[in-house]
């Protein structure tokens, strides 16, 4: 196969052209509270054969590209995820990933075979690329609704981890290890590849950030591609001993995104730059491996009754069971079960039996395709009145913004933006009553489009935008200060610290 200059300039243009419409998407996406996902399905499917016109069916090559932007998109998940909001959440989020997976694999796979006729093998390859949520789909419609930092820690770690024993399960079972070990067997090399990739991870973690501290590169654009780098090391690492690539790069990535390295907002910038280009090409590839003419009145009546059961039965039935190791009330469990979208992985995963080309795989993939598109709009739109409906969503809180301050290791601040809401008790309190800890301060009070430095006795009103900077060790400490003011006003030093309610 050649590919000649032509090509590349015409591969470039349309590349390029399409990586500008899905940027351009994300707004519109956004505003209908639709996962950008689907839009970009769209459009690998409008550029395929029943579109333009281009022809796409290597299942293998989707397959590696599929797992490699996946890598991808942990990384970046990893990175930006802090371990200080999500260490309260990690044990029901750890709990979401083994024994919700386990659960949801059975529920499905139990209705798969009995009450849609598919054999045993498709009907728990069903169950598995089914059961693990999407980061990328689940936070593009989260960032419209303010929530407990308990409900997003749990989905965000659920996210991140799930991925890695559901991928060891698909290969298991595509490959016909698990016939071949038996199902005690296959669980052993589930456990074995988790534990190894997560000893990776938290290796190459450590290891590369104690480098980066002590590295003088010369360029700072340096540092976000090194810390990126060290991510997919810790991937290749762990897969060159048989051990699971995706434990090994979110738990590294996870590491470095809560050490105080050199250039900690540009590196995350970067990452998230980089993650949205790989969910772009990831999921317009994908749609340009579905031919529509495949998609029959049958695949769309068994979609429709496998979604049914995963969204109405194996999903809270997930949730509830897991949540026997932390308990939460039930509104935020039933949130947590209308909230686990399914996005660009179950499509990824059933590329693994496409490549081994287990019999009935293409089905599979036509059927895991219509599920995802029909109940991601189902569940995205309706997810800000679900939150609402149950009363998880929370008015208003300090919303946290991590700058850079300068590139030395020793200096490390946060740049917190605070809304003062109509509800806020902070209306009326002066700047020195909020007696911020030491080495906090406000910098500036943004007053209707207008800009001001406060003094101690500048009065804070309705509507005011306040930059508030503190030391990254007192970011809590500061937090907490001003929700005490802005739910108990100047007497909150009398008042104590009341747990603030959703």
């Amino acid at each position: 196969m050649t590919f000649d200059v032509h090509q590349l300039d015409t591969f470039l243009l349309v590349g390029s052209a399409v990586t500008l419409l899905a940027i351009l998407a994300v707004r519109l996406s956004s505003r209908a509270g639709l996962p950008s996902l689907l839009i970009y399905l769209l459009m690998g499917v409008g550029l395929g054969e029943a579109g333009v016109g281009i022809g796409f069916e290597n299942a293998e090559l989707a397959h590696s590209l599929g797992f490699a932007a996946l890598a991808v998109i942990l990384a970046e998940g990893g990175l930006t995820t802090s371990w200080r909001e999500a260490r309260p959440a990690m044990r029901l989020g750890l709990s979401l990933a083994t024994i919700g997976v386990a659960v949801s694999v059975a529920v499905v796979a139990l209705a798969a075979h009995y009450a849609l006729g598919l054999s045993w093998e498709l009907a728990v390859l069903l169950g598995a690329v089914t059961s693990p949520t999407d980061a990328a789909a689940v936070f593009s419609v989260l960032r419209v609704v303010p929530l407990p930092k308990r409900l997003t820690g749990s989905l965000e770690a659920e996210s991140g981890l799930n991925d890695a024993p559901t991928v060891v399960l698909v290969t298991l079972i595509s490959t016909g290890a698990v016939a071949d070990n038996g199902v005690l067997g296959a669980f052993g090399i589930i456990v074995y590849e988790l534990v190894a990739g997560v000893g990776f991870g938290l290796a190459v973690g450590f290891g590369g950030a104690w480098v980066m501290r002590r590295a003088a590169l010369p360029s700072s654009g340096l540092y976000p591609l090194a810390v990126l780098t060290l991510t997919f090391l810790a991937y290749g690492t762990a897969a060159a001993v048989h051990a699971s690539g995706f434990a090994a790069v979110y738990v590294s990535a996870l590491v470095l995104g809560n050490m105080d390295l050199p250039h900690r907002g540009a590196t995350r910038s970067f990452t998230e730059g980089v993650a949205w280009l790989a969910q772009i090409g990831l999921f317009v590839m994908l749609g340009l491996l579905l031919s529509p003419a495949r998609i029959t009145p049958s695949i769309v009546g068994l979609a429709i009754v496998a979604g049914l059961v995963l969204t109405f039965v194996a999903r809270p039935l997930s949730v509830l069971v897991s949540a026997v190791v932390q308990p939460m009330p039930w509104r935020e469990l039933g949130f947590l079960s209308w909230a686990g979208l399914r996005g660009a992985v179950p499509i990824v995963l059933t590329t693994i039996p496409l490549a081994e080309g287990v019999t009935g795989s293409q089905r599979l993939f036509d059927l895991v395709f219509v599920m995802v598109v029909l109940y991601t709009l189902l569940t995205g739109p309706t997810l800000p009145l679900v939150a609402r409906v149950l009363k998880v969503a929370r008015r208003s809180e300090p919303r946290g913004l991590e700058v850079e301050a300068a590139p030395l290791e020793r200096v490390a601040a946060d740049l917190l933006q605070v809304t003062i809401s109509p509800v806020s008790k902070m209306h009326g309190v002066e700047v020195g009553e909020l007696r911020l800890p030491k080495g906090a301060s406000i910098s500036m009070v943004i007053r209707d489009d207008e800009t001001l430095v406060p003094e101690r006795r500048t009065v804070l009103r309705h509507g005011d935008d306040l930059l508030v900077v503190t030391p990254r060790k007192l970011r809590e400490q500061t937090e907490n200060r001003l929700r005490q003011v802005s739910d108990g006003g100047r007497l909150a030093q009398w008042l104590g610290d009341r747990e603030r309610r959703p």
